[in-house]
């Protein structure tokens, strides 16, 4: 189980910070959260059963379940106010910075919903988790070499998209 561990943790720590760290202020969660996956990875080991897909697919499907559960209950906790004035002025984006990050992912969500579900599941791994293209590879059933260039090819074909809909010159 140590060596699983230490297998599997640096990957599910970095899926976990790339996913809360879209959703402003919780960042600093994805170390709890990676430690719930590999806490239910552990308790979830004796029953997983081999159904030809790679264990790193069963792992990151525990880790989207931990964040989504992390997610849901972030947006059910409202802020209470208080008295006390901060010590540190506040380096958050502000509420126009805010709105340009929202707009500029839904438009790179619409950008990729158009590459087919394999590109789009390649370049999520590797541009937005930060998987290594080894560990893309053992999630996707390919090569590195393949992967990288599955990962180019992506990006060329989304280059193309994002021209045609003039989102670049």
């Amino acid at each position: 189980m140590d060596s699983l561990l230490r297998a599997v943790r640096p990957m599910v720590v970095r899926y976990c910070h790339a996913r809360l760290a879209r959703v402003s202020g919780l960042a600093h969660y994805s170390d709890d959260v990676a430690q719930e996956v590999c806490i239910a990875l552990l308790s979830a080991v004796p029953r997983y059963q081999d159904r030809g897909r790679p264990f790193a697919a069963f792992v990151f499907g525990i880790a989207a379940h931990k964040v989504a559960d992390t997610l849901r209950v972030a947006g059910r906790v409202e802020t209470v106010p208080t008295d006390a004035v901060p010590e540190q002025p506040d380096d958050d984006p502000g509420p126009e910075e805010s709105a340009v990050r929202v707009i500029e992912a839904q438009r790179a969500r619409e950008l990729l919903d158009e590459l087919p579900e394999q590109q789009r599941k390649l370049l999520v791994m590797r541009v937005i988790a930060g998987l290594t293209a080894d560990e893309t590879g053992h999630v996707l059933g390919m090569s590195a070499g393949a992967v990288r260039v599955a990962q180019h090819r992506a990006i060329a074909r989304l280059r193309q998209v994002a021209v045609a809909n003039r989102l670049l010159p």
